[in-house]
């Protein structure tokens, strides 16, 4: 199973769930590449068959637009059936830019294979294995 793990991150938070969700599914199994938003493009997407997608929380709760949303908006069409997986940090609110977020991917038809992972600031040992799980929930 080949598996993309694509982020953006802007103070390292988002970064390290990155890290955690590659690791996770590494250890399941996936032959799992790690990509910075900028580094991804949607022809690349076509080599993967589950992609993980992490960005912390903007603005008012929206998804970083400089790097990260232009390379989602490039693959949302090539989401439909693909094994999906949400995570990212934020500083302030309550998650809506990530509930927002999965229901786009699932109206997308994406096969969402398991509950998003969200981090208040810098990820604690329990948002790390959140991650960890996250990224083996790809694989199965």
């Amino acid at each position: 199973m080949k598996t993309a793990v694509v982020y953006w991150s802007g103070t390292g938070n988002t970064e390290a769930m990155a890290e955690a969700v590659t690791k996770g599914a590494r250890n399941a199994g996936a032959e799992a590449e790690l990509f910075t938003a900028d580094s991804f493009s949607a022809e690349q997407l076509d080599n993967f068959d589950a992609v993980a997608l992490g960005c912390p929380a903007m603005g008012a709760e929206e998804l970083e637009d400089g790097e990260f949303l232009p390379m989602y908006e490039s693959i949302k069409d090539k989401l439909k059936e693909k094994k999906v997986a949400l995570f990212g940090s934020y500083g302030w609110g309550d998650g809506e830019w990530m509930r927002n977020w999965d229901e786009e991917v699932k109206a997308l038809g994406a096969n969402v294979v398991t509950d998003f992972v969200i981090a208040n600031e810098s990820p604690d040992e329990e948002a790390i294995s959140a991650c960890e799980r996250l990224g083996a929930a790809l694989v199965s």
